[in-house]
Formats: C-alpha cells, sequence, structure tokens
C-alpha cells in the first residue's frame, strides 16, 4: 500500500478480465465442424486469452473505496463509443449523457443498460456508481467482428455484435451490462481474486447484481423474476434459455453446438478443475442458488432484503480477497443479523446456505 501524496492510502487493485460467455462454451464451440462458428469462436477465445494477460501485467491504482451516500442530484455521465468492428478503444463517440436516442439500436441499448445499473446502485444502495465516487461509464459497441462476448476491462464496457448464429448482438440484456459493470464494483470493494472459490464468489456476485438490475428495471419481485443471466442473448434455433439459471443451475442450456450446463446447484456435485481459473464460471452456480433461496423465501423485491445483504458483504471490508463459500456465507448471515437484528433474515440466510450445502453457522 502506498499513498496518493496525502493521508489517504491507495491500493492497487488489478482488474479481472471476465467476458459473460464463459470459456467453456467457447471451447465447445471452438471444435464445431461449421468453420465459421469455429473460427468465430476461436477468435474470441484468443482475443480473450490475450485480454487477460493485458489485465495481469497492467495493475491500476484506485482509492480504496468505500462509498459514502450519494448526493440527490447525482446523475450518471455515460458515453457511447462505436468500434466500427475494430479492436481499438474507445472508438467513435455516437452518444454522450443527455443526448437523444440514435439510429442505432445497440448504441441506445447500451445507453440504457448502463442507466439501469447505475440507478439500481444509487437508488437501492446509495452508490454512486461503479466506484462509489461518480465515476463516469463509458461503452463501446460493434467491438471486432462476429465477437461473441461482452467485458468490462476495468475501464469501461466492450460489446460484440455475435456471430448471428449461436449468440446475438451483446447489449440485448441488461442483466449482462449489469453483470459485466459489477466486476468493476467489486474491484473497487472485495477485490475478490479470480481464481476457485473466491473467483466463483467475484462471478456469482455479479450474476447476483445483474438479475438484480434486471429486476428493478422491469418492477418484478423475486416471485415474478425468471432468474436467467444472459437471457435473450442465444440465437433462434440454440436449445437453451440463457447462459445460466439461478434457480435451476445446471438447466439453462443442452446444445449439440455449446454443450451442456455444467453448472451445479449444491456442494455435492461441486467441480474441481484447474480450468476456467478452477471453475469460476462453473461453481458460481452454488452461491447463485443460496441467493436465489433466499430471496424467494423473504418475498417482495429482491434487491432489498437479499441485495443488501449482499452489498453489504461485499463492501463491508470484511470480505478477504481470497474469500470461500464458507466466509462469504457466514458473513451473510452476520450482516443480516447487523441490519436487521433477530429477523426472519439471518434464519433464511443461514437456511439457504444449508440447502446449497454450505455452512454458515
Amino acid at each position: 500500500m502506498t499513498t496518493n501524496g496525502g493521508s489517504e492510502p491507495v491500493i492497487r487493485r488489478t482488474p479481472v478480465f471476465c467476458g459473460i460467455v464463459p470459456p467453456h462454451i467457447l471451447d465447445h464451440l471452438a471444435q464445431h465442424e461449421d468453420q465459421a462458428l469455429s473460427d468465430a469462436a476461436l477468435r474470441t477465445l484468443q482475443h480473450d486469452s490475450a485480454a487477460r494477460v493485458r489485465r495481469r501485467v497492467t495493475a491500476v491504482r484506485t482509492l480504496a473505496a468505500v462509498a459514502a451516500p450519494a448526493a440527490p442530484d447525482t446523475a450518471p455521465h455515460r458515453t457511447i463509443y462505436d468500434a466500427e468492428h475494430r479492436t481499438d478503444l474507445p472508438g467513435t463517440e455516437v452518444r454522450a449523457e443527455g443526448t437523444e436516442p440514435g439510429q442505432d439500436a445497440t448504441v441506445n441499448r447500451a445507453y440504457a443498460g448502463l442507466g439501469a445499473t447505475f440507478e439500481l446502485y444509487l437508488k437501492a444502495y446509495e452508490r454512486n456508481s461503479i466506484d462509489g465516487n461518480g465515476l463516469p461509464l463509458n461503452a463501446s459497441v460493434h467491438y471486432d467482428v462476429n465477437y461473441d462476448n461482452a467485458f468490462w476491462n476495468g475501464d469501461q464496457m466492450v460489446f460484440g455484435d455475435g456471430d448471428g448464429e449461436i449468440f446475438v448482438d451483446f447489449t440485448t440484456s441488461v442483466d449482462v451490462i449489469g453483470h459485466e459493470l459489477t466486476h468493476g464494483v467489486t474491484q473497487y470493494t472485495a477485490n475478490l481474486e479470480y481464481y476457485g472459490q473466491s473467483g466463483a464468489l467475484n462471478e456469482s456476485v455479479s450474476d447476483v447484481f445483474g438479475s438484480l438490475i434486471k429486476q428493478y428495471s422491469l418492477g418484478q419481485s423475486a416471485d415474478q423474476a425468471d432468474w436467467l443471466i444472459g437471457e435473450g442473448l442465444l440465437a433462434p434455433g440454440v436449445h437453451g434459455v440463457a447462459l445460466r439459471s439461478m434457480k435451476a443451475p445446471g438447466t439453462a442450456y443442452d446444445d449439440p453446438r455449446l454443450g451442456k450446463d455444467p453448472q451445479p446447484a449444491t456442494m455435492q456435485h461441486y467441480v474441481k478443475t484447474s480450468r476456467d481459473n478452477g471453475g469460476v464460471h462453473i461453481n458460481s452456480g452454488i452461491p447463485n442458488h443460496a441467493f436465489y433461496l433466499l430471496a424467494t423465501a423473504l418475498g417482495g423485491n429482491a434487491w432489498e432484503r437479499a441485495g443488501q445483504i449482499w452489498y453489504d458483504v461485499l463492501t463491508g471490508g470484511e470480505l478477504r480477497s481470497d474469500a470461500t463459500f464458507t466466509d462469504f456465507a457466514k458473513l451473510t448471515v452476520a450482516a443480516a443479523k447487523a441490519r436487521y437484528q433477530a429477523g426472519e433474515e439471518s434464519e433464511a440466510a443461514l437456511k439457504a446456505w444449508s440447502q446449497v450445502g454450505v455452512q454458515a453457522s
């Protein structure tokens, strides 16, 4: 730790590279006999691999973010760029904060998705943007050619258009936008290491808040929500409904080209692997399911009590960067007791974690 010339500490934080489409799906597509599909997947995998290396060797310096309550008139500062199917970022500015929608629906969806994410964090948790201090929200659309992913690169959002056969435009799902921007929130708060259980928690936290952003924008209660991540991303003809299901991990897709959804719902089927940073996109199904069970047990709007508990843990300063599922579970129970005293919230949290096989007491 160093200082920024004054008394405030500066903490080195290395943002993870995480595309919404996990490597195991792209690996499967890369082996397909249809060369167009395999070429698009290989190109995406090669880009993503190079981007992960860049993220590891280029550390960013940010102030430790403890968000103060935001001012009532706080507003987002969004800028959308068109990468014009190249990989040079950010590209050409095509829409700035406060300007009217244009003819490009992708630009308009990206703008709206950044706004929906900003609004949920502001209205529900009094967090002023990703860093808690009004960070401008930038995004580039039409990235590369047939690029099958979307990602947060530590500074901005990037969206591919998909290949048109397996994936469509990655701005179509607001939960995908919220998921990736939440990696930024985690970067500025708990900074969860992107490997093993802490990496799966990093992924799960993004799924949780991505789903909550969708629910908030649609005005859905926990019982009304679909609890899908990436619903609408799969092209017509693909056998699946989304990339992941928090309600029923392992059921989101089963397609000859994609393979079968490998996510477990409980620790009984925890996957031990060295691939995908220790299975971060696979085992995230377990804490995802725990959150779903808690939110539906409590009822009402999931971003309120259940989401508040998760947010308190993420930003409370007690969550270690190398936390395990058990560490996180215990902190959720403690956070529920701290905020809601001896109410149903802590008991519901204990039960939810127990149902997925994680000890939280």
